[in-house]
């Protein structure tokens, strides 16, 4: 149970620095989100990631990372900005042992350059139509 109140610690510490981080491009990724909505979310996905139960699931239906940010730029410079907030909130997390911060830490990183590389898809993607039969299997 104690994961889940760091989970929530977490996800609420790092909204507050993204709703009011000092770079404007930043900010206005999450100007059509609501904060608590935001909070929310993360923590039920993180507490599910994270081996608890599947909160996000439940509520929300299968977590879709890439498409569910498809809306949004994720750059490797928002990747960047993104987990310099997290960073900042295991930081300030005194109840998080050293080798748990790291492993979180990692798992960010990861998630984040997922999306990173969801996105870079996607916009490879964008207004390219696939030629005549090149989802065909060659004949043999």
């Amino acid at each position: 149970m104690l994961i889940f109140i760091h989970m929530h610690t977490l996800a609420g510490l790092r909204k507050s620095w993204v709703y009011d981080d000092e770079e404007e491009w930043f900010r206005s990724i999450f100007a059509n989100s609501k904060k608590e909505d935001a909070i929310q979310n993360q923590y039920e996905f993180f507490v599910q990631r994270m081996g608890g139960p599947p909160l996000y699931s439940q509520r929300k239906g299968h977590p879709a990372l890439i498409g569910r940010h498809r809306p949004f730029p994720v750059t490797h410079r928002a990747a960047e900005r993104w987990l310099h907030h997290m960073q900042q909130a295991l930081d300030n997390s005194t109840d998080i042992d050293a080798q748990s911060k790291i492993k979180m830490m990692n798992f960010f990183r990861h998630t984040a350059f997922f999306l990173v590389a969801g996105d870079e898809l996607k916009n490879s993607n964008h207004g390219v139509s696939p030629k005549p039969g090149a989802s065909k299997p060659a004949a043999a």
